[in-house]
């Protein structure tokens, strides 16, 4: 979703842009890929690494041996790199080393989303991004306090550009066909006997969670169950879960079982970007941990709580709908019901938040670096 728009703006300039897209398999679902690359048309990899899932270490080490073949055979001029995930990092580290046979040169590194910071080292999205901004020769930013943070760390001014936010784009271009959704029809269709009535616009609270220290272990997990199931009596709350996290969830005490079984949290398996937007849009409010979802939130000014101690995106605090909830079932209560009595923030504009960043992106390239 963060490589389409710049891909499809490059495709404008084909005497300029000659871009390939390596997949490196680090998340890959066949639905979910069907999903992205049919639906909403993106483009589809020219080249496909088929890493899959394993430990941090084992699969950025996978990438790395498999992107530096593709390096060599290709030999960029650039390595454009998105976000925080292991595959962010390793692309970056073979960039950084590498040199061509005949040339001795090596590509730029462009990072897209580069300044987020958390200030947490438990969190491997920190070191990813920490190492990759470091690495970069082009430092792209979705906020004025991306900015500040890089300076922070003596990054060179000139290398750091502000573009907005690519993920804004995708939403621009695709919250129309979102709106289309019959994932309402479908739910209430197959959770007829849990709801008191059919789910409707601003009737329903939207859940998503995948951090480790929220849903790895039963204890955990059993604890944000118990809240969700409070707050349920008050609002349904549609949930898709991760297939590990289903399975957990086996783990925890019978009464909470037995609790989210009787209760209206409607579990399902993850949802596609369309029908998720469409609920996003929706919900009176969202509970997630995912970055992603407190910068889509306030562009859509939905309430946000985000269930973490801290957050890389603070602007979505100061200028949008996030908060932050302590990680204890009282405060994830409480908090909704403040959000269900009216005590909500309203979200302000964020500069370059406008669906344009890609254009910016690319008009900084052609201009910068043509001929």
């Amino acid at each position: 979703m963060k490589i389409a728009p710049i891909y499809v703006e490059m495709k404008k300039y084909p005497d300029f842009f000659e871009p390939i897209i390596v997949h490196t398999g680090q998340h890959y679902d066949r639905k979910m890929s069907k999903i992205f690359f049919e639906e909403l048309k993106m483009p589809r990899p020219d080249i496909y690494l088929g890493v899959g899932s394993g430990t941090h270490a084992h699969q950025t080490a996978q990438i790395m041996k498999k992107f530096e073949t593709i390096l060599l055979e290709h030999q960029p001029d650039w390595v454009l790199v998105v976000g925080d995930v292991n595959s962010t990092i390793a692309c970056s580290l073979v960039a950084a080393k590498i040199r061509y046979p005949e040339s001795h040169r090596r590509p730029r590194i462009i990072h897209v989303e580069a300044g987020l910071r958390s200030f947490d080292w438990n969190m491997p999205e920190e070191v990813n991004r920490v190492l990759t901004d470091h690495l970069s020769d082009r430092l792209f930013t979705t906020c004025e306090d991306g900015n500040r943070n890089l300076a922070h760390e003596g990054i060179p001014a000139e290398k750091v550009v502000l573009v907005g936010n690519v993920m804004i784009d995708s939403l621009v271009q695709f919250l129309p066909l979102a709106r289309k959704s019959t994932i309402f029809e479908e739910l209430n269709r197959r959770f007829a006997e849990k709801l008191a009535e059919p789910l409707r616009e601003g009737r329903f609270a939207l859940a998503t969670l995948h951090r480790p220290s929220n849903v790895d272990t039963p204890e955990s997990l059993g604890m944000i169950m118990e809240a969700f199931v409070e707050i349920s009596r008050e609002l349904p709350i549609v949930f898709p879960m991760h297939p590990r996290t289903q399975k957990l969830m086996g783990k925890l005490l019978a009464s909470v079982q037995h609790d989210v079984a009787a209760s209206a949290i409607l579990i399902t398996d993850p949802l596609g970007y369309l029908d998720f937007l469409f609920l996003e849009q929706a919900a009176k409010l969202v509970l997630t941990d995912s970055g992603g979802v407190q910068e889509e939130t306030s562009f859509l000014n939905i309430p946000c709580l985000t269930l973490r101690p801290n957050t890389e995106r603070p602007i979505t605090i100061t200028e949008g709908t996030n908060r932050l909830v302590p990680l204890n079932r009282e405060a994830i209560v409480q908090t909704t019901k403040e959000v269900l009595s009216g005590k909500t923030k309203t979200a302000h504009p964020i500069l370059y938040w406008d669906g344009h960043a890609a254009e910016r992106i690319i008009g900084y390239l052609k201009e910068k670096f043509a001929g």
